[in-house]
């Protein structure tokens, strides 16, 4: 049975973009919740500026209050060199550093060229070096919606550039929802042959209805780790249509259902994701929660009496 290592980025990705902040004693309650369903890592917030993401402003206190749970890593998200040394404080079990393979996505996401990107995160993995790990998240690698494809050839050049600085992994976004499951497996295919050493991560988003499809699709091409937001929540302002990342629990739920070994506890994780709307005040995308695991059965319609009554 193949083992998968799931991220959940909920309280970074997710709520990073909510309109409404979401109380301090919230998020580290979830993320309390979450260390106890068998995640692998919880992406647990940004050590952006205030001023660029409001939303969470409370970066340091959150990862002071969090209570640690033994196999779990609790990942932050540093923009550059500022950004991580106020993360180190915070003793992280990993750097996740984001830059786009599309030149118009990363000015327009980050508002610099990628060359700059790369030059400013160099300085972090040099900070972080012997330290913390490091994870390079590399944005929009099956699409630009300003660009189109982003050609293989770019993925991999950016890919190798980092791999030659010796970060631990690299996650393949699909920042925008373009991915489609055969150029997902080409992908992979691709990138397991070429970086045997290194955590290679999946982060897809469902802006077409495509997320569980590509998810599905990686991992019959041995690709072990994914990223996924509970409740669905997250996307990309630059993604028009974009509806949020692949739910975390439908994900599982499939990947449980296919036979793999996700190491997430599900009757634990849908109570916390049926809290979710609470939480944030309005409906979230997810479906495993509202409509409850394949095998979850319902009494029979009281009338059915009657019927096989009829039939006796």
């Amino acid at each position: 049975m193949q083992r998968i290592y799931f991220n959940d980025v909920v309280t970074r990705d997710g709520f990073q973009i909510e309109p409404n902040f979401i109380p301090t004693d919230t998020k580290v309650e979830l993320v309390d919740a979450l260390s106890r369903c068998g995640y692998a890592k919880i992406e647990v917030t940004s050590f952006t500026s205030a001023k660029s993401i409001p939303m969470l402003r409370d970066a340091e206190e959150v990862m002071g209050r969090i209570q640690r749970v033994p196999g779990v890593e609790y990942t932050v998200l540093v923009p550059n060199l500022r950004g991580a040394e106020r993360a180190m404080e915070s003793r992280p079990d990993e750097f996740n550093l984001v830059m786009s393979t599309s030149e118009t996505h990363n000015l327009a996401n980050l508002r610099m060229p990628r060359e700059s990107s790369f030059a400013a995160l160099r300085e972090v993995v040099a900070l972080a070096a012997g330290k913390v790990p490091v994870n390079v998240s590399l944005s929009a690698c099956f699409g630009c919606p300003m660009e189109g494809v982003v050609p293989l050839e770019e993925v991999i050049s950016w890919a190798d550039r980092f791999a030659d600085m010796g970060v631990r992994g690299l996650t393949i976004c699909d920042t925008t929802g373009m991915a489609h499951p055969a150029q997902v497996s080409h992908l992979c295919e691709v990138l397991r042959a070429r970086f045997p050493g290194l955590q290679l991560t999946l982060h897809f988003h469902n802006t077409r209805g495509m997320g569980l499809a590509n998810v599905l699709a990686a991992a019959q091409q041995g690709i072990d780790r994914f990223d996924g937001s509970l409740g669905g929540l997250g996307g990309c302002p630059y993604a028009p249509g974009a509806s949020g990342n692949i739910c975390s629990e439908d994900a599982i739920h499939m990947l449980q259902a296919e036979g793999y070994d996700t190491g997430v506890n599900l009757e634990s994780l849908l109570p916390i994701a049926r809290a979710l709307p609470t939480i944030v005040g309005h409906e979230v995308p997810g479906q495993v929660a509202k409509a409850g695991r394949i095998l979850d059965l319902h009494p029979e319609p009281s009338f059915l009496v009657d019927v096989r009554g009829k039939f006796a």
